[in-house]
C-alpha cells in the first residue's frame, strides 16, 4: 500500500500530537496551564453549549438588560424553563440579575468569557509550538533528502 506524502504528513503530525499530550500530561506546566481554571472554565463552557442559553446572551449583549418576561417572548416555552436556563447562566456567571421589586433584570456579564479566551489562546500557543516542530522536521528531511 503506497502513502501519499500528504498523508504521512498527517498521521506524522496525529503521531506527535498524541504524544505531545502524553508528555504535557505528566508535565506540570501543561497541567498547570490547562486546568487552572478548570472547574469555573467547564460551567462557562457547559452554559455557553445550550443553543437557548447563547441566544439569551446574544439578545442581552444586543438589547442590554431586560426583564425575564421580555426574554421568555422570544423562546416557544414557558417562562418557567427560560427562568432555569438565565439560572444556569447566571451560575456560571455570564449574567447577573438585579431585583426590583418583582422585576428581575438580567445583564450579561462579559467576563467570565475572558476565561475561555485564555484557555483558547494557551491551546493556540501550544499548536504553534508543534507545528513549529513539525515545520522544523520536514524542513530539515527536505535539506537530507538525497534524491534531491
Amino acid at each position: 500500500m503506497k502513502i501519499a506524502h500528504s498523508q504521512l504528513i498527517l498521521l506524522l503530525g496525529i503521531f506527535l500530537f498524541t504524544q505531545m499530550v502524553d508528555y504535557w500530561r505528566h508535565n506540570s506546566l501543561f497541567t498547570h496551564m490547562v486546568e487552572q481554571n478548570t472547574y469555573d472554565l467547564s460551567d462557562i463552557l457547559k452554559a455557553a453549549s445550550d443553543p437557548t442559553r447563547r441566544a439569551i446572551l446574544t439578545l442581552l449583549a444586543q438589547q442590554g438588560p431586560s426583564r425575564v418576561t421580555d426574554l421568555a417572548a422570544h423562546f416557544e416555552m414557558s417562562l418557567n424553563s427560560v427562568s432555569k436556563h438565565i439560572k444556569v447562566l447566571e451560575t456560571a456567571g455570564l449574567v447577573t440579575r438585579k431585583t426590583l421589586g418583582r422585576v428581575h433584570m438580567i445583564e450579561v456579564n462579559v467576563t467570565p468569557i475572558q476565561e475561555v479566551d485564555v484557555w483558547f489562546s494557551q491551546l493556540r500557543s501550544i499548536w504553534a509550538m508543534r507545528l513549529d516542530a513539525l515545520e522544523n522536521l520536514l524542513t530539515e528531511e527536505n535539506e537530507n533528502d538525497p534524491t534531491k
